[in-house]
């Protein structure tokens, strides 16, 4: 319930917040010309990530892999251009942080643990779970036709 209150109540009234004092500091223009500049540049940058990462998971599915890594850095692409796409400070510097390679990877890396970690079975360790195999229950069995 609480991402929902950020997201749907908090986050608008921090980026006005932010708006308006920007706006006070370096003037309204400048502002707009800012919040128009960041949505070219989040757009420019989709446009060149995008396909790039496509044709990357195109190349692991044609070696036979799954393209996880690929498939994530899509989702953090996506989500980069819509919060690019938004207007405001807060959400231009959060678009940014998915879409530049570099932290683009420190946050797939850090989605990937975090499931690692929700994925552990209750009462067994982080590492146990990682390095668990399945159960196979050994058994008999007979086939009757009738």
């Amino acid at each position: 319930m609480r991402p929902l209150l950020f997201a749907f109540i908090l986050f608008p009234l921090l980026e006005l917040a932010v708006l308006i004092k920007v706006g006070s500091s370096i003037g309204v223009l400048a502002t707009l010309l800012l919040i128009v500049a960041s949505a070219l540049a989040g757009g420019f940058l989709l446009r060149i990530a995008g396909p790039a990462t496509a044709w990357r998971a195109r190349a692991r599915l044609l070696s036979g892999e799954a393209p996880e890594e690929e498939m994530l850095d899509g989702l953090l692409l996506a989500l980069g251009g819509f919060l690019l796409l938004l207007p405001g400070f807060i959400s231009d510097v959060l678009g940014l942080l998915c879409l530049l390679p570099f932290t683009r990877h420190a946050l797939r890396e850090r989605l990937v643990r975090r499931a690692g970690r929700r994925s552990a079975h209750p009462g067994q360790s982080q590492s146990e779970a990682g390095q668990s195999r399945p159960r196979v229950i050994e058994g008999e069995w007979q086939r009757h036709d009738d």
